[in-house]
C-alpha cells in the first residue's frame, strides 16, 4: 500500500507541472492586455522590453546569445520592422511589430493547450476534456486526505464559471476563439467583468465586494516584523488615495477596479513603441534608425553579457 501511495504522490506531482490551474498559469491579477509579467522598471532591468519588443519565448533566447549575436539578430528584426524600407523605424511601424509580437505568444499559447486539452482531436476542448485532464487527480475520492484539495475544488469552481463566460452559445464546448477567451479574459471585451471579479476574489480578504488600501497594500507587500514600511510601500499608499479609489470613500469597487486593472485610455503597446523610440531616438527626430535602436540594443533584446552584468549588479548590492 506504502508502494500504491508513493506511485500516486508521483503521478500527482507530474501531472500539476504538466498542467496547471489557470489562475496558476496567468497570475492571480489580470493586468488588462500587458506585454509582460514582469514590472517594467528601467532602473532595474529591461526585462519587461524585452519581452514586449521580442515575445516572451524568443526573448529566452536571446538571452542566451552573446552580445555581437544578439545585436546581430536584432538588425535583422529592424529590418522587418521597416515595412516601407526607407532606413527609419516609425511610431506606427513599431507599434504594429509589438502587436504582432503579441498577438503571436498568445496564439502560440493557446496551440500548446489545444494539443493538450484536445484529446479527440477534434479542434475543440470540451469542459469535460479540460476539467478531467486537470483536475480528476486532485478531487477525486481517491484523493480524499490531499492537503489543499478544497482549493483545488474551488479553482475548478472558477475555471468552470470563466469557460462558461466564454463559451459563447452555451454548450461548454469551445471553439478556438472560446477557448482563447478563456485561457486570455483580459483579451476579449465580453470578458471583461469576469476579470475584475476574479481581481476582487483575489485581494479582497474580508469578502466584503470591494478592496480597501490594507488589502491593496497586502497584495503587494507584507511583513512579520514591526519594521517601518519601506518608502515604495508609503508611495503605493498615496497611489491608492491619489489615483485608485476615485470616489474616496477609502476603498475600490467594481468599476474602480476595472478602472485600475484596465484603464479606458490606456494601450499597452502604444505606450511601450513610445517608450521605446523616447528612450533611442538620439537625434529627435521621432524615428529610429537601425544605428539608434543597435546603440541601445540592450534596451531592445537581452544576452548573456547583459545578464551577467545584471547579476554582478545584483552582487555588488549585496
Amino acid at each position: 500500500m506504502r508502494l500504491l501511495a508513493v506511485l500516486c504522490f508521483l503521478a500527482l506531482a507530474t501531472s500539476v507541472v504538466v498542467s496547471k490551474p489557470t489562475q496558476e498559469k496567468k497570475g492571480r491579477v489580470h493586468q488588462g492586455k500587458d506585454l509582460s509579467d514582469h514590472q517594467h522598471d528601467d532602473n532595474k532591468d529591461f526585462q519587461y522590453d524585452h519581452e514586449a519588443f521580442l515575445g516572451k519565448e524568443e526573448a529566452k533566447t536571446f538571452d542566451q546569445l552573446t552580445p555581437e549575436e544578439s545585436k546581430e539578430r536584432l538588425g535583422r528584426i529592424v529590418d522587418k520592422i521597416d515595412a516601407d524600407n526607407d532606413s527609419l523605424v516609425t511610431l506606427p511601424e513599431l507599434l504594429s511589430w509589438i502587436k504582432l509580437v503579441h498577438g503571436r505568444w498568445v496564439e502560440e499559447d493557446v496551440a500548446k493547450q489545444m494539443e493538450l486539452y484536445d484529446k479527440d482531436k477534434d479542434g475543440l476542448v470540451t469542459w469535460k476534456e479540460y476539467s478531467d485532464q486537470l483536475y480528476s487527480h486532485l478531487i477525486g475520492e481517491e484523493f480524499n486526505d490531499l492537503p489543499d484539495k478544497e482549493t483545488y475544488r474551488n479553482m475548478m469552481k472558477r475555471d468552470e464559471r470563466r469557460f462558461k463566460q466564454a463559451d459563447k452559445d452555451g454548450d461548454m464546448i469551445a471553439t478556438r476563439d472560446e477557448f482563447t477567451a478563456f485561457l486570455h479574459p483580459e483579451e476579449f471585451d465580453y470578458m471583461k467583468d469576469l476579470v475584475v471579479k476574479e481581481t476582487i476574489e483575489d485581494i479582497d480578504k474580508n469578502g466584503d465586494g470591494f478592496v480597501d488600501v490594507n488589502e491593496y497594500i497586502g497584495d503587494m507587500y507584507s511583513t512579520e516584523s514591526d519594521e517601518p514600511e519601506p518608502d515604495w510601500v508609503k508611495s503605493e499608499r498615496q497611489q491608492f488615495s491619489d489615483f485608485r479609489d476615485l470616489n474616496k470613500d477609502g476603498k475600490m469597487d467594481h468599476s474602480e477596479i476595472s478602472h485600475w486593472i484596465m484603464p479606458p485610455d490606456y494601450d499597452h503597446p502604444d505606450v511601450e513603441a513610445k517608450h521605446l523610440i523616447y528612450e533611442s531616438d538620439k537625434d529627435k527626430d521621432g524615428k529610429l534608425s537601425k544605428e539608434e535602436i543597435l546603440e541601445k540594443y540592450e534596451m531592445f533584446v537581452s544576452s548573456t553579457l547583459t545578464d551577467y552584468g545584471h547579476m554582478m549588479t545584483q552582487h555588488e548590492e549585496l
